[in-house]
């Protein structure tokens, strides 16, 4: 029987050495959508992989709907073998673990839409992910022309709710010196960025 024993315990760790580690500290927290690992000792037709189901729960023949969701391994693995403890004249020697873990969809992130007019390299309606700043919408529209103005910049900022408009200056010649902060603004949706054209001698 330890042999047995042996040759079972190893047949699992082998099974579960394809889960990511994370998910083989004790610690781990079951989510819907993981597989786990059974095996029983004293009757291998039970031995099987165990889908969490949306409801959290893992179904065991002869134990039942079982909670897996936000339990850790040996929790469930104990739960398991109290409900199977009625149905073996000894209690049975139960091993759960980790065999695949839940697949995890991409977040998909919405794009955001900017106005940027006048002596900017390339004007016109600009698709930006969120967190875009200032300087990075600079970079991605490649600069600005000869003819640009680059100390009376405006960021104009419309409030969704009010329908008011803010207008911010951004003195680029300090954003690039270092002086100035404002390069590191985040851009919202629907922002305008305008680039005058210089004046005679500015």
């Amino acid at each position: 029987m330890p042999i047995v024993r042996a040759l079972i315990v190893s047949s699992l760790l082998a099974a579960l050495a394809v889960a990511p580690a994370a998910a083989q500290q004790g610690n781990y927290a079951i989510r819907p959508g993981d597989t786990l690992r059974l095996e029983v000792l004293e009757d291998e037709s039970l031995n099987r992989n165990l889908l969490v189901l949306p409801d959290g729960r893992v179904s065991v023949p002869m134990a039942g709907s079982i909670p897996a969701a936000g339990r850790t391994v040996s929790q469930v693995q104990r739960n398991i073998a109290a409900a199977l403890a009625d149905s073996f004249a000894l209690a049975p020697t139960v091993y759960v673990g980790i065999n695949a873990l839940a697949e995890i969809p991409e977040q998909v992130v919405e794009p955001m839409m900017v106005y940027v007019l006048g002596e900017a390299a390339n004007p016109g309606l600009v698709e930006i992910r969120p967190e875009t700043t200032v300087l990075q919408l600079f970079a991605q529209v490649g600069g600005f022309t000869n003819f640009a103005a680059l100390k009376r910049i405006q960021l104009r900022r419309t409030d969704p709710r009010t329908g008011t408009e803010t207008i911010y200056r951004l003195n680029y010649k300090d954003i690039q010196a270092g002086r100035s902060p404002n390069g590191l603004v985040r851009l919202v949706d629907g922002d305008v960025i305008m680039v005058p054209q210089r004046r005679l001698f500015e």
